[in-house]
């Protein structure tokens, strides 16, 4: 018997791997390749699509595309205006919306939807069997950076909170099923827009690729290296950089002088580069790597300063998998089955992830006994195998009840 077909509609193409949606995407859609659905992965594709044939064909055995058109700031400005959350509006294209009408004429058992926002590129009559991926509470994040906003800035995401939660509910209640990235997530959502059927899955991790690291020496008593890693275009990313460099980091060179960090990123802001060479700082900033992971391992302690967010961090599975003590605001590592003391530090002030980092720099046995006990976590149920699994049979599950 032929498999039953999945219609999986992104709003971003997956390559390269990149940034954590397009990490956790990309990883489930591989497991699944091959499993129980005949997956048809439908995009926006690039004009250098030639490159990545490979990577397409790991994570679905049909690609449908339109072309990307990236959203300049002209755009994003007058998308302000719109009745719709920026995130929404710049998603929404015609050629997008054509080559998804004709792959639903096609008749696929089960419509997956990745992303609230990517919901624009559907037509508005009955779908078949239907699941949503969500990999945050959208509106929770806006909302988050309205409370840190100052001036005209907070009233814009104030705005477009209000604007997100309308759209993100709306969204949401068209689906038969509504997949979140933790059970955190999973409550909020099903309190925040009274939805019948919300499934979680966890958070993976490539176990193989992000392999145990040995060890590094100690740093000098006045040295140490701090790594972060994420997107630098993000503005959640640049929040807890800005916080990081302006708050916690005098804190630290209080204790070690001689203190470095290194932050691993696409497209740092040259306003946040230009002040850490103004103050005269020990920072480097990467700008795009191919692989974090030399990064990562040089580091004695793997950093994430994050006020702003939703949904889960892959980068601290990341750096757990490979051995690297975590120092953690609790919104960084939202929604993972991890534990103060045992799996990582947990601070959320600026004094407190001072003296975390500190601690970590000055006691090599406690970072070593984090280390191993945040990798013997990951291992022991959170390998993207896994989660694929779940992500199958929530997709099973939804076109059995529609079948009756």
């Amino acid at each position: 018997m032929s498999r039953p077909r999945l219609l999986f509609i992104s709003p971003r193409f997956l390559f390269p791997m990149n940034e954590g949606g397009k990490i956790r995407t990309a990883n489930i859609l591989k497991q699944m390749k091959g499993g129980v659905f005949e997956v048809v992965f439908a995009s926006p594709a690039p004009a250098t699509i030639g490159s990545f044939q490979d990577d397409i064909g790991s994570i679905c055995d049909e690609f449908l595309s339109w072309p990307v058109h990236r959203a300049t700031r002209l755009r994003r400005i007058a998308a302000l205006f719109d009745s719709v959350p920026v995130a929404a509006s710049t998603d929404r294209s015609a050629a997008g919306r054509a080559v998804i009408s004709r792959a639903l004429e096609q008749k696929p058992d089960v419509v997956l939807v990745d992303f609230p926002h990517a919901a624009v590129l559907l037509p508005q009559k009955p779908l078949p069997a239907a699941v949503i991926f969500t990999h945050n509470v959208e509106a929770e994040i806006f909302e988050r950076h309205a409370k840190l906003a100052k001036g005209l800035m907070r009233q814009v995401w104030q705005s477009q909170s209000r604007k997100m939660r309308r759209f993100e509910g709306d969204a949401l209640r068209r689906f038969d099923s509504v997949i979140a990235v933790s059970k955190r997530d999973g409550k909020a959502l099903t309190e925040l827009y009274d939805l019948p059927c919300v499934e979680v899955i966890d958070t993976g991790v490539d176990l193989d690729f992000y392999a145990d690291s040995p060890p590094i020496a100690p740093p000098a008593p006045d040295a140490g290296t701090i790594v972060f890693t994420g997107a630098m275009d993000w503005r959640a990313n640049i929040d807890g950089i800005e916080y990081l460099m302006d708050e916690v980091w005098p804190l630290v060179l209080q204790g070690r002088p001689r203190a470095n960090a290194v932050i691993v990123g696409r497209n740092p802001p040259p306003d946040l580069v230009t002040t850490a060479k103004e103050r005269g700082l020990a920072w480097e900033f990467t700008g795009f790597v191919d692989d974090i992971r030399p990064f990562v391992a040089a580091g004695h302690v793997y950093v994430i300063p994050l006020r702003v967010g939703s949904g889960t961090r892959i980068k601290a599975f990341e750096a757990m998998a490979m051995g690297r003590p975590v120092v953690s605001t609790t919104i960084g590592v939202e929604g993972l089955d991890v534990r103060d003391e045992e799996h990582l530090l947990l601070a959320d002030s600026a004094p407190a992830f001072a003296s975390a980092i500190l601690r970590l720099f000055d006691e090599s046995g406690l970072g070593d006994r984090l280390a191993g006990a945040a990798r013997a976590r990951v291992e022991e149920r959170f390998s993207w195998s896994h989660v694929a699994r779940q992500f199958e049979a929530i997709c099973q599950r939804a076109l059995e009840r529609r079948r009756g």
